[in-house]
């Protein structure tokens, strides 16, 4: 196990009925916020509504900014930033999903700077400062209400770049599994791969003797794959939803990070599709997981073996571990698929053309290659893609 430092100071406050505290929350950071939203759909459920009355009767008057999309685009971010430089906003409030709070955290980055954000995105310097942010969430997936994770996309060469900062851990968000009964099946499905992802990423490591946290991402895996069938079938089951929303929360607040080096390059080459695409981030993370694991299964056979035996229920093989490994990428892809997703470039209408171009600006930027478990390069990253054909 590695060395470590860990805190989260991210205030979640889960249950029934939760979004009626957003007012007070708010209110112990600045009575002057920014609101800041995705296409209206918070509106046309109500949530809006109970929002903004908390928000007036805690006193806190709020300048809104909607129009969030799903890969957040940077001019929005630049609107955001001009709005609470303008009128002097003390705190953004994101509602809605891990788009809107990504977005939230970059309008926080750049409110308090006289540069631009996007610099931040392209490694050119650290955020000092930012805005609070306040989120109340709903829907499980990007884990961003409690991480130190933004993901904003330019339109300008099609790039998705991220930033991490303790600065953006946001101060509160307000969990309501109740909040996501309304939830399209697609949005479900692309929720749970997302959280999935983020398990395997921390759970594909180089680092020895971590028994501990492989035991817990495993049944938080486990959690996911049982919860996310029970919520399609029922999407009113609010306990199912409830474990479904506290999982992708503990998925991505660096807890499972503890004492190991996580992977990552499944979320770059996703982000090269997502960019370029602008696919559902779940939905490409479907496609390349897979992939990534075919690629690099030989790496460590005995932990692809582990997981197939602990998360997927595979009967060990001990005189053929690789066989027990690609039946666990098999129920794998099986999963994906059962929620109507697809595990091929193909389902993502992603054609061959562009393959070059997506594996050069993935090691782009001075990296040279991408991931942990293994480094791959700018050829390892073409092979993945065309595995994912």
């Amino acid at each position: 196990m590695e060395n470590f430092d860990f805190r989260n100071p991210t205030k979640i406050v889960f249950g029934k009925g939760t979004e009626s505290r957003v007012g007070a929350e708010t209110a112990a950071y600045s009575k002057k916020i920014l609101l800041h939203y995705g296409s209206g759909s918070i509106k046309a459920s109500g949530l809006y509504g109970r929002v903004t009355a908390s928000l007036k009767a805690a006193g806190v008057e709020w300048t809104e900014l909607g129009g969030v999309v799903p890969n957040p685009r940077l001019s929005l971010v630049r609107e955001g930033v001009r709005l609470c430089k303008e009128k002097g906003i003390g705190l953004v409030l994101a509602v809605g999903g891990g788009s809107v709070i990504d977005s939230a955290k970059a309008i926080a980055m750049g409110a308090v700077i006289d540069g631009d954000v996007w610099d931040f995105y392209l490694g050119k310097g650290e955020p000092k400062e930012a805005l609070p942010v306040g989120t109340v969430l709903t829907i499980p997936a990007a884990g961003s209400e409690s991480s130190t994770g933004t993901v904003i996309t330019n339109d300008e060469g099609q790039l998705k770049r991220a930033v991490n900062s303790d600065l953006i851990y946001p101060r509160f968000s307000i969990l309501n599994p109740e909040l996501c009964f309304t939830l399209p099946r697609f949005q479900v499905a692309c929720g749970a791969a997302d959280i999935m992802a983020h398990l395997m990423e921390r759970y594909f490591t180089t680092v020895r003797n971590v028994e501990f946290t492989d035991r817990l991402i495993e049944a938080t895996m486990k959690t996911v794959a049982r919860q996310v069938a029970l919520v399609l079938a029922d999407q009113k089951d609010y306990d199912a939803w409830a474990d479904l929303m506290w999982a992708g929360t503990v998925a991505h607040n660096n807890l499972l990070n503890t004492g190991r080096i996580g992977d990552w390059a499944s979320h770059d080459i996703e982000h090269e599709i997502s960019g370029i695409y602008d696919v559902a981030h779940g939905a490409g993370l479907a496609v390349v997981f897979p992939a990534w694991m075919k690629h690099t299964l030989e790496t460590d056979v005995d932990r692809f073996a582990q997981w197939a035996v602990r998360v997927w229920n595979v009967e060990n093989d001990f005189r053929n571990p690789e066989a027990v490994a690609r039946e666990g990428i098999r129920r794998l892809e099986a999963f994906f698929r059962s929620m109507g997703l697809g595990t091929k470039l193909g389902d993502l209408k992603v054609g061959t053309d562009r393959l070059d171009e997506m594996a050069g600006k993935c090691v782009g930027g001075g990296r040279g290659t991408v991931g942990n478990f293994v480094k791959l390069n700018r050829a390892a990253v073409r092979k993945i893609l065309e595995l994912a054909l």
